[in-house]
């Protein structure tokens, strides 16, 4: 079995405006509906990205694909909500995931939303999942994955780094990494199928 990393692109900075109001944002998003730009908002910062094309978009389908054989196979009432708009005017944020998860129908927001980045600097993706009180965020970037379920404490909510998912409990996350990174979309699959299935 081959196994090679998707190797990364040059990494692009966003475009970011401030400071704008919530309804400054709203009308702007209107005017800024095109395919291929992904709009977010945090703080009076308006950021604008280009989606960065196949890369991106061949290990964000291949997580897909991993998380959901996952769910299946682990008997989860699941919905798929891909990268719906999440926001929140008295939070002033909004954001759309690569890929997100319902873990059960009744969930008004995603348990999981999954960020596949390939660019740098912008709006704190962290800040912006907390406000809208996402349980479980994971970032994947040149190999590596990064996992944050939320927590409360004394002063609000706050993201722990934490080593397995709490929300796919009993995921292999480092045989997942190996799955995402490896050469064939269809052997990964497989790969992580048989693994399952053990």
């Amino acid at each position: 079995m081959t196994q090679a990393i998707i190797a990364p692109t040059k990494k692009e900075e966003p475009l970011l405006f401030e400071p704008l109001t919530w309804r400054e944002f709203k009308a702007v998003e209107q005017l800024l509906d095109r395919p291929g730009y992904r709009l977010s908002f945090l703080d009076g910062i308006l950021e604008i990205r280009r989606m960065p094309g196949e890369p991106h978009e061949t290990i964000k389908k291949r997580i897909a694909a991993l998380v959901e054989l996952y769910l299946l196979m682990a008997g989860y009432d699941f919905i798929p909500t891909g990268s719906m708009t999440i926001e929140n005017e008295a939070t002033a944020v909004k954001r759309e995931a690569d890929e997100s998860y319902k873990l059960s129908p009744d969930r008004s927001r995603p348990d999981l939303v999954i960020e596949v980045v390939f660019t740098s600097g912008g709006i704190n993706k962290l800040e912006a999942y907390k406000r809208l009180k996402i349980p479980e965020v994971w970032f994947w970037e040149d190999g590596v994955l990064q996992v944050y379920h939320l927590r409360p404490e004394e002063d609000g909510l706050r993201y722990e780094k934490i080593s397995s998912s709490e929300e796919l409990q009993g995921i292999d996350l480092d045989l997942l990494i190996r799955c995402i990174g490896m050469t064939n979309h269809v052997e990964a699959v497989k790969t992580f199928q048989q693994s399952l299935q053990k």
